[in-house]
């Protein structure tokens, strides 16, 4: 059960996906690359099926939003092989005005809760998830808070003026 290279796994990836993986990195040794939305659940299958590679357990799925960028929203997938003692950072990115990928749940149970936190502050909809609405925000909200759509701090609030804080 010896660990296996961050470039051994990349090299089985390749081999199998070819192209549908692009960009790979490793910041501080984490083994990242990015797919298609189209392609997410075959790669994850993948990579948990996989005898020799073997990523059996899902740390975490979250979003991010760059809403400089093309393609705004993305969904991060976090994933660790224990017998490889070894983890991969997956980032699918997706249109902001109704971004939508397929559901983790039928390879993951823990997938669920996960999915509907990434939901309920970006606003991804995760297709065939089985109960997905708000978890930890009120379900009448009608924004997605950790998008960068809004200014930070309210301009006209009169107890934020610098002379208050003796600037």
């Amino acid at each position: 059960m010896g660990k296996i290279s961050n470039q051994a796994v990349l090299e089985k990836l390749s081999a199998k996906f070819g192209s549908k993986i692009s960009l790979s990195s490793e910041p501080h040794g984490l083994l990242t690359f990015e797919a298609g939305r189209e392609d997410i659940l075959e790669i994850l299958r993948f990579l948990k099926e996989d005898k020799e590679l073997n990523f059996n357990f899902l740390t975490d799925i979250t979003g991010i939003h760059y809403p400089e960028k093309e393609l705004p929203i993305g969904v991060i997938y976090h994933l660790h092989s224990f017998r490889n003692n070894v983890r991969v950072r997956i980032k699918v990115f997706l249109e902001d005005a109704n971004p939508s990928i397929p559901s983790a749940t039928p390879l993951w149970e823990g997938a669920n809760w996960m999915e509907r936190e990434t939901y309920d502050f970006f606003g991804v909809n995760f297709e065939g998830h089985p109960d997905l609405r708000r978890i930890l925000n009120v379900d009448d909200m009608t924004v997605f808070p950790m998008r960068k759509e809004y200014p930070l701090e309210d301009p006209n609030r009169v107890d934020k003026k610098d002379f208050f804080f003796g600037r």
